[in-house]
C-alpha cells in the first residue's frame, strides 16, 4: 500500500523453499543483490519528462531519493546504471552505509557509466575488469563490415524493423555519431560495462562473478546490440575462465543491467537461447537464464514512461547449482497509485524499477559443481555491418 509521496519501502517476497534437500545444503549463507538504472541527472530533462513534478527532477531532491532507496534495498550487491555524479556524491555516501565500489565511465563526452557497490561485510573484492563496447571497432573490417564479433542483419531490414518497432528511448544519445552506414561509426556507441569476482564472507570462500552492463538503447540498431551482448559473453567466459585457474575455484555468475530489449525479443532471445536463432551452430554460446523469467515471469515493465512502458532490465544467472533463489524483489503493477502517470515521480527518482532478489549458498552443490566453462573456447561468428 502506498501511502504519503515519497521513497517506497521495497518488499522481497519468499519463494518456495525448494524442500528439505535445499536447506540441509545450505550453509546459511544469504546474500540480496538488486540492479537498478538510477537515471543520470544528466540526462533529465523536462523536455525528456514532461510528465514528471518538476520538484522531483531537480538534483537535490533527486539524488537524496535515490540514495534513499539505494539504501533501503539494503542489498549486498548493487549494480547500478547510469550512474553519474559518482566521485561527488554517490561514492562517499555509500561508503558512510558500509558500501565500497567500482565505476566505470561511458567513453566519449558522456558523463554516467555503470557502478558495483558491495558491503564490506559480505564480500571481498578480488579481480575487476571494465568492458568497453568501442572496443568491437578494432574487430571490424571497415572495407567490408565484417568483424569477428556478433550477429547482424543488413541495414535494409534492421531500418524496416525499426520502422514498426517501439522508440524505447533517447534520453541517453546526445551525440552525432556520424553516418549510419559506416560499419566502424555504427559499432561505436560508447556504452560500457563491469566484471568483478568478489569473495564471499564464508568459510567455503565461495567466489561470485558479477556482471553489470548498460547495452545501447536505439531499436534501429539491434545487430550493435547484439554484438555488444556477444561481447559481453564472451569477455564473461574468459574472466569466469582466468578467475576459476587463478584461485583454483568454481565461481557462480550473476549478470545484469539495463538491455535495452523487451522479452522474447532477438537480443533476449541470444542471451537466454542455447542455440540462438541465426546463429553458428558451431560457435560457442553460454546460455544464461533470467533471474525472474524462470522464477514467477519477467515483470510487467521495469521503465515505465508515457511513450514507452516494458521491461529493460535484467538479471541473469549462469549456473543456479550453487545458487538458491529464496526472494524476489516486487515491482508495481500497472494500475499501482505509485506509477500511474509515469516515472519519474514523488515515488521512485528514476524512469527505471529497481529489480533484484536474494541468494543462499547451496555449500555441497557448489563443492561437486564441474566448471563448464574452464574448458571452453571462446569462438565467433561472422558478422556483416553496414550491407
Amino acid at each position: 500500500m502506498v501511502g504519503a509521496a515519497g521513497p517506497v519501502i521495497p518488499i522481497f517476497t519468499p519463494l518456495d523453499d525448494g524442500g528439505d534437500d535445499a536447506i540441509k545444503n545450505s550453509d546459511g549463507f544469504r546474500f540480496r543483490f538488486v540492479s537498478y538504472n538510477i537515471l543520470a541527472q544528466v540526462y533529465v530533462k523536462s523536455v525528456y519528462f514532461p510528465h514528471s513534478p518538476s520538484s522531483c527532477l531537480k538534483w537535490k531532491a533527486r539524488s537524496l531519493a535515490v540514495l534513499t532507496d539505494l539504501k533501503n534495498l539494503n542489498a549486498d550487491f548493487l549494480c547500478v546504471q547510469e550512474l553519474d555524479e559518482y566521485d561527488n556524491f554517490y561514492k562517499g555516501n555509500m561508503e558512510k552505509h558500509g558500501y565500497s565500489s567500482i565505476y566505470v565511465q561511458r567513453t566519449g563526452q558522456k558523463r554516467d557509466g555503470c557502478g558495483i557497490f558491495y558491503k564490506h561485510k559480505s564480500a571481498e573484492l578480488m579481480f575487476s575488469e571494465e568492458i568497453h563496447y568501442n572496443d568491437l571497432v578494432d574487430t571490424i573490417d571497415c572495407k567490408n563490415g565484417s568483424t569477428e564479433i556478433g550477429i547482424v542483419r543488413s541495414l535494409k531490414e534492421v531500418a524496416k524493423e525499426a520502422m514498426t518497432t517501439e522508440d524505447l528511448s533517447n534520453k541517453n544519445d546526445g551525440g552525432d555519431y556520424g553516418d549510419r552506414d559506416d560499419p566502424c561509426v555504427r559499432l561505436k556507441r560508447d556504452c560500457v560495462g563491469l566484471l568483478a569476482a568478489f569473495k564471499l564472507n564464508v568459510p567455503s570462500e565461495q567466489v561470485l562473478v558479477v556482471a553489470n552492463t548498460h547495452v545501447y538503447w536505439d531499436p534501429a540498431l539491434i545487430d550493435v546490440k547484439l554484438a555488444q551482448v556477444k561481447y559481453l559473453l564472451s569477455r564473461i567466459s574468459r574472466f569466469k575462465k582466468a578467475i576459476s585457474n587463478k584461485f583454483s575455484c568454481t565461481p557462480s555468475v550473476i549478470v545484469a543491467g539495463d538491455f535495452n530489449s523487451t522479452p522474447g525479443d532477438e537480443v533476449y532471445e541470444y542471451i537466454t537461447s542455447t542455440v540462438p536463432a541465426n546463429v553458428d551452430h558451431s560457435a560457442h554460446h553460454i546460455r544464461l537464464c533470467s533471474l525472474y523469467g524462470t522464477n514467477r515471469g519477467e515483470p510487467i515493465f521495469t521503465n515505465c514512461t508515457p511513450d514507452f512502458t516494458g521491461t529493460l532490465d535484467y538479471i541473469f544467472l549462469l549456473d543456479t547449482r550453487c545458487l538458491k533463489v529464496v526472494s524476489l524483489l516486487e515491482l508495481p503493477g500497472p494500475d499501482s497509485t505509485d506509477v500511474v502517470g509515469g516515472l519519474p515521480n514523488h515515488y521512485h527518482p528514476s524512469d527505471h524499477l529497481p529489480i533484484g532478489g536474494e541468494f543462499e549458498l547451496l555449500s555441497d552443490a557448489c563443492s561437486s559443481a564441474t566448471d563448464s566453462l574452464n574448458d571452453m573456447d571462446v569462438n565467433f561468428v561472422e558478422l556483416k555491418l553496414g550491407e
